[in-house]
């Protein structure tokens, strides 16, 4: 009797221990599963973090080569402005053609420079004014001519991959009285 006792005493310290540990085992589980959701979470958020960081230096990068390109817009138009007086003086009957030539293709080697960039140059000649792009400096009476529409581009506008960097100057048609 006395074993028997013995046995059903042991067999109930087995049975408790085993409920002990199973407890502490779903204990185990359910800190994994913390731990893991955890982990998860701070894996997305330093993913997230990363890819908000390369945007970040993404549109710095794109906010200092606008800064570069306006710095060397006043260059392209003294070249623009050069080009027209060589032009109007007929400088294929000029000594210096060549010399001429040369510069001009600095102009365009830089033009495609900054096309690489992203810089586009506004359409303005004809087109209809567009106060998000254009600037009017003047007005002038023009025969056959929709008021608005741009009649001549005193200075070239620019955007730099789809933001305006400086609008074009333009005379436009003004309303008849």
């Amino acid at each position: 009797m006395k074993e028997q006792n013995q046995k059903e005493l042991d067999f109930e310290d087995l049975k408790k221990q085993l409920h002990e540990l199973n407890s502490a085992l779903e204990e185990c589980h359910k800190l994994k599963e913390e731990y893991l959701a955890g982990w998860q979470r701070a894996r997305a958020d330093l993913l997230n973090y990363k890819k908000e960081e390369m945007e970040r230096i993404g549109e710095l990068l794109n906010y200092a080569n606008e800064g570069l390109v306006f710095k060397i817009l006043p260059i392209l138009d003294n070249f623009k402005i050069a080009q027209k007086e060589a032009e109007s003086m007929n400088y294929g009957k000029v000594q210096h053609k060549e010399t001429i030539e040369g510069f001009l293709q600095i102009k365009e080697q830089i033009l495609d420079f900054l096309k690489k960039q992203g810089l586009e140059e506004i359409e303005s000649t004809g087109k209809k004014f567009d106060p998000n792009f254009h600037e009017v400096v003047e007005e002038l009476e023009a025969e056959n001519k929709e008021a608005g529409t741009i009649l001549e581009e005193i200075q070239k506008g620019y955007t730099i991959n789809g933001r305006l960097i400086r609008p074009a100057k333009v005379k436009i048609a003004k309303e008849r009285s």
